[in-house]
């Protein structure tokens, strides 16, 4: 029997965004996270969802501070990175360098250009959209949990070291303190 002590293990983690055509859908798919939660299936480190009726000028954005475990990043992070991807002339304006420092954080961690553009060629009027940040294989419990619900979702990911997770969570805990 080989040990382990001593050896660094590392966990992938995975930032994924689930879109829905109707924009209610990601406040119902909350209830599948809390269910997991209980279950202890996974781990989600944070959520956070958007919803975005035809009617509405800009999305209605939530984060799920209530599924999340310790170490979650809170939300400065969803509010910048909706910041980002809804309002972007307006936070770039009021932030200046420091949206520029932390959007060179989310792409050193695979939320780039191209990610962001992606989620914003998806979530528009009369959609919805779950965010997670997950580990221990919790992607896979969520897609089966959507499937078993009869509910059809458009995947988007990336998969972050825990460097990375940790190398964000730094930024946006600096940009509290800014």
């Amino acid at each position: 029997m080989q040990s382990t002590a001593g050896r660094l293990e590392t966990t992938m983690a995975t930032f994924t965004v689930w879109t829905f055509d109707d924009p209610a859908v990601a406040d119902h798919s909350v209830a599948l996270l809390e269910s997991m939660r209980t279950r202890d299936v996974g781990r989600i480190h944070d959520a956070a969802t958007v919803s975005w009726p035809h009617d509405r000028e800009k999305p209605r954005t939530h984060h799920l501070a209530s599924v999340a475990h310790s170490g979650a990043l809170g939300g400065t992070f969803w509010g910048l990175l909706f910041g980002t991807l809804f309002f972007v002339p307006l936070l770039g304006a009021a932030l200046g360098p420091a949206a520029d420092a932390l959007g060179q954080s989310l792409a050193d961690v695979g939320i780039d250009d191209d990610f962001i553009r992606q989620i914003r060629d998806r979530v528009t009027p009369g959609t919805s959209a779950l965010f997670a940040l997950t580990s221990d294989a919790a992607s896979g419990e969520i897609i089966q949990a959507l499937d078993e619900s009869g509910i059809n979702a458009e995947l988007l990911d990336v998969t972050i070291s825990d460097e990375q997770e940790e190398l964000l969570k730094e930024a946006f805990a600096e940009a509290r303190h800014d």
